[in-house]
């Protein structure tokens, strides 16, 4: 059966999108994970990917258009199928449009079919569906409802707080009115569009509207035919926008013998292998709350003893996969069986390096890493390199000519790549600032969207772990990535002699269909010029 593609909403604020490029064209076979096209949003140009396999029948919205976000974008479904219906219905789609605008026109909705049990929704209701609060989501969670039933929602309240695949969100409400319907309890999961919640006047039944929308998935599923439009007033069917904060939980709860936390607390601590029972709560009536796990510090005691498993019996605890979790492993199992990785070593030594830093530190309140040193030298080094600075397509190579470099952050859920964008031309101290800053938003779980896209090559440091020397993951759609190493001191050969030295590791892993063996190697010596003689990125 054919499947309607609709323009995506790719960033929290995009509200229409300009298809850039198509990537393929009217008869093409898909694959489910093709890109489809490159569609130009408020923030980025980004790549839009199939989750569907079959033929490509329709193009909607031709190269270089605009539209709004839901328009037909493209159809997709079986070689010869007969796809006149979804186009009438497309029609017919922007007619409902003219009618909410107030425009007069009449439409036919006599073959739309409702299970025979969608009725006109009340005056003033709003549906609020699971919206996309990153590029990449598909599904969310609700961590907790910081708004029960019944109660009164202002614009700008909070309404809940959802786990996405890249981090924890705080979801703000653009709508007035009172919480009639929650849509999906804390701790369930919904694929974006799913009903979440109902706003409208105190008082007003929407149990239909609930039960339609379940059962039917017709109001207001995105890729499915239009709502039929009569003369009564009719609900305006709203996805909200996110918004992160800092505003936490406080509800008030006591009992004797029974800890109250919020289910993010709860969520969190049992991620982080936290006893509740030893933390404070600072929420109203000492209820635990987000900020008190995140800046709990175990006592000696409690860090020392483990969970206490008898001798000799098998024992493991089963922890549920995080939604950033799966986005995880989908995506690097994605990029390493579709990217022929090969893979670079090298060795640097680092004498100069650490003299350079520590004489740049003593300038008064400055304070750079070797971390810091590295993106400057990589920055410079892709500019010289933009083969190394690229991106495959099937039917070309992008080299970029800005540079933006990612760095991953490791975070209790996993792994997020905050991106410091111009790379190149931004200071050593000013590199060192935007990291820092991304760091602790990134383990804060307050890193914004336009803030983890967008990169050109990514930078991976163990190296404050011990580590010596171990090999990254290429993060698509970049082309290449460097894995950094610790610095060692050992025994080095300089003019002859065995003398002390200091040394680093570093391994470039490449895509070998954009970046050549020896166009690596190239840049890993141009590379290898800078961090060796760090008083040149000054130049």
């Amino acid at each position: 059966m054919a499947e309607v593609i609709n323009m995506p909403r790719l960033s929290d604020t995009m509200e229409e999108g300009t298809v850039a490029s198509w990537l393929k064209k009217v008869g093409d076979k898909i694959e489910e994970g093709d890109i489809l096209a490159e569609i130009e949003t408020d923030k980025a140009t980004m790549e839009f990917e199939s989750f569907n396999e079959g033929t490509l029948l329709h193009i909607g919205i031709p190269e270089g258009e605009t539209a709004k976000v839901d328009t037909l974008l493209a159809i997709i479904g079986e070689e010869g199928e007969d796809i006149s219906g979804l186009l009438n219905g497309s029609t017919e789609a922007e007619k409902s449009d003219a009618i909410s605008e107030g425009e007069d026109t009449v439409e036919d909705v006599s073959d739309v079919d409702f299970d025979n049990s969608t009725e006109d929704l009340p005056e003033g209701v709003i549906v609020v569906t699971m919206p996309r609060l990153s590029d990449t989501m598909e599904e969310g969670t609700v961590a907790t409802w910081l708004k029960k039933v019944g109660e009164e929602v202002e614009e700008g309240d909070i309404l809940a707080e959802i786990e996405t695949d890249k981090a924890t969100m705080e979801f703000e409400s653009f709508q007035s009115g009172t919480l009639l319907h929650i849509g999906l309890d804390e701790g369930d999961s919904a694929k974006v569009d799913a009903l979440l919640a109902i706003i409208g006047p105190a008082g007003t039944d929407v149990t239909n509207v609930a039960k339609n929308f379940k059962v039917t998935g017709d109001m207001p599923k995105k890729e499915s035919k239009p709502e039929p439009k009569k003369e009564t007033p009719k609900a305006e069917v709203k996805e909200e926008k996110p918004k992160v904060s800092t505003s936490t939980s406080a509800s008030s709860s006591t009992s004797n013998g029974r800890i109250f936390a919020s289910p993010l607390a709860k969520k969190m601590a049992e991620e982080k292998g936290i006893n509740l029972s030893q933390v404070n709560g600072s929420g109203e009536n000492g209820r635990i709350v987000k900020k008190d796990i995140e800046g709990f510090t175990p006592s000696a005691q409690s860090a020392s003893l483990g969970k206490f498993v008898p001798s000799g019996q098998e024992d493991f605890d089963e922890v549920p996969n995080s939604n950033m979790r799966k986005a995880i492993a989908k995506n690097l199992a994605k990029s390493k069986f579709s990217a022929p990785h090969y893979y670079l070593n090298v060795e640097f030594d680092m004498e100069n390096a650490m003299a350079f830093r520590a004489q740049y530190n003593s300038i008064p309140d400055t304070k750079i890493s070797y971390n810091d040193m590295i993106v400057k030298a990589c920055a410079l080094a892709l500019r010289q390199h933009p083969q190394v600075n690229s991106q495959w397509f099937d039917d070309r190579m992008q080299l970029n000519n800005h540079v933006h470099i990612g760095v991953a952050v490791a975070v209790p859920d996993g792994l997020l790549v905050p991106v410091v964008k111009f790379a190149n031309e931004q200071s050593l101290t000013q590199i060192g600032a935007a990291v820092k800053e991304y760091a602790g938003k990134a383990r804060n779980k307050k890193l914004a969207l336009d803030e983890m896209e967008g990169s050109t090559f990514t930078i991976s440091n163990l190296g404050m772990f011990g580590i010596e020397s171990f090999t990254s993951i290429i993060n698509q759609p970049n082309s290449a990535i460097l894995s950094v190493g610790a610095i060692v001191a050992k025994p080095v050969v300089k003019n002859g002699a065995v003398v002390p030295g200091n040394t680093m590791k570093l391994t470039l892993a490449c895509d070998h269909r954009t970046v050549d063996g020896a166009t690596g190697a190239q840049f890993l010596q141009t590379l290898k010029g800078y961090i060796e003689n760090p008083v040149t990125m000054l130049v």
